[in-house]
């Protein structure tokens, strides 16, 4: 995923926020993704004690892997789960398959502090490898969601994750512009206004790092690490870091995306305007290896996650004081995951359990 600002281009991947150098995860809406594509790493049940072990007080994983959820049993760690692409057309096909998915997934697990569901995983229209599950992701949504509250389990959310290719280009700077590109719109504001319907947000990966390695002409080191710098006045709005700048492009989109939607509800039947929902959930992170150059290194992972902790807690100039949950990608470094090189080495762990680089989360 993507966003490519007026100064800046920002190369696709995806963002989900872990970070774990000389932080507090208690006080902050910070979780880790712990993703299993690698060789020996350890087993789930050692990642949950180094979780304890560490203060992580939440988890995402890609789908429902059950040595994970039997190893979550009676924690206190909150966990978003995945469904896969490949299982929406047939969820998305009746709701005796929904049902039985949560019952399987979720119900069977009583003692498992299930936080989220993220159904599906940047499909969009745009995308010729996800472009095929378009006709299924909403469906497949609504109908998780009457499972879960015919359950009584209202309190897990729905969702889905986005990339940020899905932001018009021409619309990312000055980050109150931004708005989804006119082609994803029929697909993406109906989803928009199911999560402001239920009250869910939107998990949106977000990379400053990719932005700074493509355009480091153009955006300072400080800027795209959170560190202490000059900023930017965009009409009027003060940014200290690339950050926000990227988070309230989203907002934006999904602003104008919920006005048209409950817009035109209000005006043909009467409805009253909900609110937008906000971004949720995404990842982010610093690769410690694979760019060619110095720019992923131990040191800037170090710097860059404990930054993430400091300033997710405050919220965007769009949302001040406004937390935002955010994962950090990731947990272990995977050999096998395929793509560049960078994205196999994005852990804060290694695969014995030692931190990379000195921790203080408390």
């Amino acid at each position: 995923m993507a966003i490519t600002m007026k100064y800046f281009f920002i190369s696709a991947m995806f963002i989900l926020i872990f970070l774990f150098t000389s932080l507090d995860f208690t006080a902050a809406q910070i979780g880790v993704c712990y993703g299993r594509n690698g060789a020996g790493l350890p087993p789930p049940s050692r990642v949950v004690q180094l979780f304890k072990q560490y203060n992580i007080k939440r988890m995402r994983i890609y789908d429902t892997y059950k040595p994970a959820l039997e190893a979550l049993r009676g924690s206190d760690i909150e966990l978003t789960v995945g469904i896969l692409n490949m299982q929406l057309e047939e969820i998305a096909a009746s709701q005796a398959n929904a049902n039985r998915w949560v019952q399987n997934n979720i119900r069977n697990y009583g003692n498992v502090r299930f936080r989220a569901i993220i159904v599906g995983n940047e499909v969009s229209p745009i995308r010729p490898d996800t472009a095929r599950y378009v006709p299924f992701l909403l469906n497949a949504m609504r109908k998780i969601r009457a499972a879960l509250d015919a359950a009584g389990l209202r309190q897990i959310k729905v969702t889905t994750a986005i990339e940020t290719e899905v932001v018009d280009p021409t619309t990312n700077f000055p980050p109150n512009k931004g708005d989804f590109r006119r082609e994803v719109r029929p697909f993406l504001d109906p989803i928009v206004a199911f999560l402001s319907d239920t009250g869910a947000p939107l998990f949106a990966n977000i990379y400053p790092f990719f932005a700074y390695l493509n355009n480091k002409a153009q955006i300072s080191f400080n800027y795209a690490f959170l560190q202490p710098n000059s900023g930017i006045t965009a009409d009027g709005v003060y940014y200290d870091n690339l950050y926000y700048a990227l988070v309230d492009a989203v907002n934006a989109a999904l602003e104008k995306s919920a006005a048209r939607v409950s817009g035109a509800a209000s005006a043909d039947q009467g409805r009253p305007k909900k609110p937008p929902p906000e971004v949720g959930g995404g990842e982010s992170g610093v690769p410690t290896a694979g760019s060619g150059d110095a720019t992923s290194s131990i040191e800037n992972a170090r710097i860059y996650n404990n930054n993430l902790v400091r300033v997710v807690k405050k919220g965007t100039p769009r949302r001040p004081g406004k937390p935002i949950e955010t994962y950090i990608f990731a947990m272990f470094d995977e050999s096998d995951k395929p793509g560049s090189e960078m994205e196999k080495h994005f852990g804060l762990f290694n695969a014995n359990g030692n931190p990379k680089y000195p921790m203080n989360f408390n």
